[in-house]
Order: structure tokens, then sequence, then C-alpha cells
């Protein structure tokens, strides 16, 4: 066997046995799959519902209070989606997206222009993962877990209900720590 063999075998063995170590230390993990509710009526989800609590993310990085979302059924079987919100200057901001079925409870959202819908990474997973038997209520997610949102009919959310919402988010992956609460000034004072 040349000399030239012997170093490149020992060499792949070395960053073999290297790599394994790194793994054993370091395991990679795969998500879990994300569970999503079994069913969902679209025109009942259809409908303005509010931001309770978010997950930081960069596209609603301006967003300071009064954030909602309001959902319409189109003809042909899309959903219109505009997300709106209140800045710190007490500027208004909204975004108009569309949303299409994927599956039962799973949907994808793009807020690029129609003309670059066919381009698969401009659609973000929208999963709803719980939903109150009322429609009163419902979280979204996605796979990765890097984003999280509970949305509610009303702009308040009673604790009681906040917080069996998050003791619950562990059994999907989620930390309820990372959770920003909407200040919205209805939630805070009541009627």
């Amino acid at each position: 066997m040349p000399i030239v063999d012997a170093r490149s075998s020992m060499s792949a063995l070395l960053l073999a046995a290297g790599l394994g170590a790194v793994l054993a230390v370091f395991p990679v993990r795969a998500a879990a799959p994300l569970p999503v509710v079994p069913q969902i009526d679209l025109d009942r989800y259809a409908g303005q519902w509010h931001e309770i609590a978010r997950y930081p993310n960069f596209f609603e990085r301006m967003c300071a209070r009064d954030v909602t979302a309001n959902y319409t059924r189109n003809p042909d079987g899309t959903i219109r989606v505009v997300n709106a919100c209140r800045k710190d200057d007490g500027s208004t901001q909204s975004a108009e997206g569309l949303a299409r079925v994927v599956a039962p409870a799973k949907l994808e959202v793009r807020f690029a222009p129609a003309w670059l819908g066919f381009l698969p990474f401009v659609w973000g997973d929208y999963w709803v993962i719980e939903l109150a038997p009322d429609y009163s209520y419902a979280v979204v997610g996605e796979p990765s877990r890097e984003y999280l949102w509970i949305l509610a009919r009303d702009p308040r959310m009673d604790d009681a209900t906040y917080s069996r919402i998050t003791e619950g988010l562990a059994a999907f992956g989620y930390d309820a720590a990372k959770l920003l609460r909407n200040p919205s000034p209805e939630r805070a004072a009541p009627r």
C-alpha cells in the first residue's frame, strides 16, 4: 500500500472518529412532528382575530400593540389575509397576503407579490395546533417551532385561559418563556 493512501485512510478514520465524538456530545435531534387540530371550519375561522401573544419575529418588529389578523374566504378557496398593528408612534402598519389550504388545519401564507407565488420559499407554514371549540381562541405554529401566535376573537384574554394555553405549549415543543404578550390597552383595563 502506498504511503499516500495510508495517510488518506488515517485522515478519514480520524475525521470519522472526531465527527462521532462531536455527535455524541451534541446529538442532532429532528423536531418531533407538530400535531394540529383534526379539522377547522374555514367559514367559522374567517373574520378578525387579535394577537394575544407571539414569539418575537422580524416581520412584526415594528408592531407595538393592537395586532390583528383578518381572514376572508375567496371564491377560489384561498383566503385573503390582512395583518395590521399599531406602531410606537401611534401609526398603523398593515400587510396583505394570501393563504392556501394544504391539509386540514395546515395552511401556507405568503405576503410576497402574487407574481412570486410560484416560489416555494415565499410561502410560510400556518398550522392551527389548538382551537377553542367555540372558535374564541386559536394557537398557531409551524414545524420548526420558530414562530408561534396565540390569537383570540376578543382583544382581551383572561389570565386563566392564557395560563392554560401557555402551560400546554411544552407538549408541542414550544417554550412559553419566549412569548411576547401584546400590551393591548383593552387587555390591561377591563371594560
